[in-house]
């Protein structure tokens, strides 16, 4: 029974009678269950994060995510001690976050200390009142270790990496190499945002000759020419965040964005020279990050400087998702993080997760007996926008298409670049509002590039045909296959389909079929 609170929560008399379906209503159905929930803490030199994680999975989702910028590493790098002020607001911090995880009955709680604990004379007190408080074990990472979680949150959140991983905190910057999934030795530079200001004494000048010595020790930058530097830290997303504005960027992602080298270069450049009132669009920089931009800007410029990489991505996922991504099995590590996403989004929003994977299927026929091409890297995104096909079918018919497209565009997913994405999101619009570009920005038209715009068309189209023959319903299309056949393309229908031969849809396998440049025919068994 429903009892009195929840009632006056639904809006219901106390003494109506509740229908069984809310009756029997007892917790969220937008929720996976994926095992148990996980909490990760992580007592960082300039700031102290909580993030609570629905489960862990290849594609992990956070459903809470707060920090307090308590400055920890603030003046360690001159006096060698954690400020007594920075380890109140830091504790204080602690004992909230301890007591959201025991409001979010949170199953696993994992803490991680970094720099400004590991490097001041008094972290270690510190740590024994934060283990009180947090009721778990603290992991103090070295050097080494922070630089190898960053590299594997790289590994879990970017598809085939390759490059040098770079994780700039308030006390450090540690710097690993990584392609795909081969991760190897890190470094640490006292580098981190908060330790050059206090050494430099507030002299973005003498920052730039500290941070300009250092570098000339990390040979691992070296003889590193045309990979990428992924970035990771939130100095350095800041960074992106205005370089986003300043261009009128479509998305608002964060996670993969990329900057050519060159234009990172001009960016750190203008940053580095100006006060931070005066940088244009600031204003999408939170005020209390604003300090610490400059010289975040100078360590970017002189890693690409050493490094001469052919672009930046930034990251979104860094040591918390490493260390997450170490947890898993390996079997579970192979596992692709966007169709993992995108398979979870189909079991939430889809009316049959099934039919998504019938629309996988039903669509590889197509393209192989078109001889469409199709590299690995596209079928991966034809999968994941099948998963994704009919995540919009509750909003108004009007505003399916914005609506997925927005939700899409905007999605919390990992291991897809943002043309990728592009295509992903411009696919459901074009399987949902027909193959015209009216309401699409053309700044995101432009990001999916001409080739993903034209699949993008095709998969749109094709979705078409089969949303009008299975009504998203499972089971239907194995009795649909589409395919072309002595240079025509034929959608077979079963005897018991045979009604479904209207108009309209000859008009959709007629439309596929001028994208594809092949007469159009349906053909009943």
């Amino acid at each position: 029974m429903v009892n009195l609170l929840k009632r006056v929560r639904l809006g219901v008399s106390p003494t109506a009678e509740l229908p069984a379906s809310l009756d029997a209503v007892e917790e969220a159905r937008g929720r996976l269950r994926t095992g148990p929930t996980i909490g990760v803490i992580d007592i960082g030199s300039n700031s102290v994060r909580l993030v609570v994680y629905e489960g862990l999975t290849r594609s992990p989702t956070p459903i809470f995510n707060e920090k307090v910028l308590c400055g920890l590493g603030r003046s360690v790098a001159t006096t060698g001690r954690l400020t007594q002020r920075a380890v109140t607001k830091a504790l204080a911090a602690l004992k909230r976050f301890r007591a959201l995880c025991d409001v979010m009955r949170v199953d696993e709680v994992k803490v991680l200390a970094t720099a400004a604990a590991r490097d001041a004379a008094n972290g270690q007190a510190f740590l024994d009142e934060a283990r009180d408080i947090c009721r778990a074990d603290i992991e103090l990472l070295s050097g080494k270790r922070e630089a190898h979680l960053s590299a594997l949150g790289i590994v879990s959140g970017i598809f085939h990496a390759d490059g040098i991983v770079g994780d700039l905190g308030g006390g450090s910057l540690e710097l690993i190499d990584v392609k795909d999934h081969e991760v190897g030795q890190g470094i640490t530079l006292p580098l981190g945002g908060l330790s050059l200001q206090d050494v430099s004494e507030g002299s973005i000048k003498k920052a730039s000759k500290i941070v300009r010595d250092a570098m000339g020790k990390a040979s691992l930058l070296k003889g590193q020419e045309g990979r990428s530097f992924y970035a990771v830290g939130g100095t350095w997303r800041s960074l992106a965040r205005l370089h986003m504005a300043q261009k009128h960027y479509p998305l608002r992602v964060m996670h993969a964005y990329t900057i050519p080298t060159k234009e990172a270069l001009n960016l750190c450049r203008r940053v580095r020279m100006q006060t931070p009132e005066s940088i244009p669009f600031i204003n999408v920089v939170p005020s209390e990050r604003r300090p610490l931009l400059a010289y975040g800007a100078v360590v970017l410029e002189y890693v690409l400087r050493v490094m001469k990489p052919k672009d930046v991505v930034v990251s979104a996922m860094g040591v918390r998702e490493g260390l997450l991504y170490e947890m898993l099995d390996e079997q579970t590590r192979e596992v692709d993080a966007l169709i993992a996403a995108a398979e979870e989004f189909n079991v939430l929003r889809s009316r049959s997760p099934k039919h998504g994977y019938e629309l996988i299927d039903w669509t590889e026929r197509l393209f192989e007996t078109a001889l469409l091409e199709e590299y690995p890297s596209d079928r991966r995104l034809r999968h994941a926008a099948c998963h994704l096909a009919d995540i919009g079918w509750r909003a108004h018919p009007d505003y399916r298409g914005q609506q997925s497209l927005n939700i899409i565009a905007n999605a919390a997913f990992v291991g897809v670049d943002h043309p990728g994405r592009a295509f992903l999101a411009l696919a459901i619009y074009y399987r949902n509002e027909g193959l015209s570009d009216d309401g699409v920005s053309p700044m995101l038209l432009q990001l999916a590039m001409p080739r993903l715009l034209e699949r993008a068309k095709i998969v749109g189209a094709a979705m078409r045909v089969a949303y009008l023959v299975s009504a998203s319903m499972p089971g239907i299309l194995p009795q649909a296959p589409i395919e072309v056949s002595s240079d025509k393309l034929v959608l077979r229908l079963s005897h018991e389909l045979r009604d479904l031969a209207g108009d309209r849809l000859h008009n959709r396998l007629r439309q596929l079929g001028r994208l594809i440049g092949k007469e159009a025919e349906i053909i009943v068994s």
